[in-house]
């Protein structure tokens, strides 16, 4: 115990120190909350879209009030002639639209009956993507739309396409399917995973699509899970809603679509077209392509 005349400045010490440990508690507590643990991944998830056909400069303020990035393609989307997303970059930056660069890749059809274009093709990504101003180190997803196990020349095409992309001074992704499917031996496979185990190394960033529901909320746009959640756990970027719906691996989530079974975002009306694809990634721009 103290002598009375030494507890006045005791106290007033001991109140100084709590009052700094509150501080410091504070000040780690919101510092850990945005800066995650190394190897560990943010809490924050993120909401984005992507369609064949860009949307219009007119819509772009509606759609940033739900979503932060957006699908930009680099060459002409699947079954399409044209590119409408050709000069975009700037207005969708503008816009405060983090981005998904795609590149639509070879089918099997294609592949089978031709000497392997993949080194060529990723060569053709890279500068699409310096075309259209973005700047190196940008991750460019390869757009592969064929589900289940990948055949050897499938393979070589989307390492080799890889290969190349990041020979330019770019980095490589990979949109494919995580749905598994059933081998003839009854065990169960997904693109994703089949990729992911087979590619020796090479660092792909996976862009998962997986409308299944479950694990899919459908056609959401609140309380969406985490892309790690979609079946393949090394996903960045989850694509958990298609147009027009998919039956019936997406019936179960039916309720959430639109009656023309095609998916809006909110304050959209379907009259408008402005139907599109829903993704959810840990960051708000998942190419790291915004200057």
């Amino acid at each position: 115990m103290l002598p009375r005349h030494q507890m006045l400045p005791y106290t007033i010490h001991m109140k100084k120190l709590r009052a700094a440990l509150l501080v410091l508690t504070v000040v780690a507590v919101l510092f850990s909350a945005r800066v995650p643990a190394s190897g560990s991944r943010p809490s924050e998830a993120y909401l984005g879209f992507d369609r064949n056909d860009y949307p219009g400069d007119a819509n772009l303020a509606a759609l940033h009030k739900i979503f932060a990035f957006t699908g930009y393609w680099l060459n002409n989307p699947p079954g399409e002639s044209t590119n409408s997303w050709h000069g975009k970059r700037v207005t969708i930056e503008r816009a405060g639209f983090g981005f998904l660069l795609l590149f639509n890749g070879r089918a099997y059809s294609e592949l089978k009956s031709m000497d392997s274009p993949g080194a060529s093709d990723g060569t053709a990504a890279a500068q699409a993507a310096e075309a259209e101003g973005f700047r190196r180190g940008s991750v460019i997803f390869l757009d592969q739309e064929e589900g289940g196990r990948m055949l050897a020349v499938q393979k070589q095409y989307v390492f080799a396409w890889a290969d190349a992309v990041k020979q330019a001074g770019f980095s490589p992704g990979i949109y494919c399917s995580g749905i598994e499917v059933a081998e003839p031996d009854g065990s169960l496979i997904s693109t994703a995973r089949d990729l992911h185990d087979s590619a020796e190394g090479r660092e792909l960033v996976f862009w998962v699509a997986n409308d299944a529901c479950p694990p899919s909320p459908g056609c959401a746009f609140s309380r969406v899970p985490p892309p790690e959640t979609s079946g393949a756990p090394f996903a960045e970027v989850w694509q958990f809603a298609q147009s027009p719906l998919r039956s019936p691996i997406a019936a179960a989530c039916a309720v959430s679509y639109n009656a023309d079974h095609n998916c809006y975002a909110p304050g959209t009306r379907s009259g408008q077209k402005q139907y599109l694809d829903v993704n959810v990634a840990r960051t708000p721009d998942p190419s790291r392509a915004r200057h």
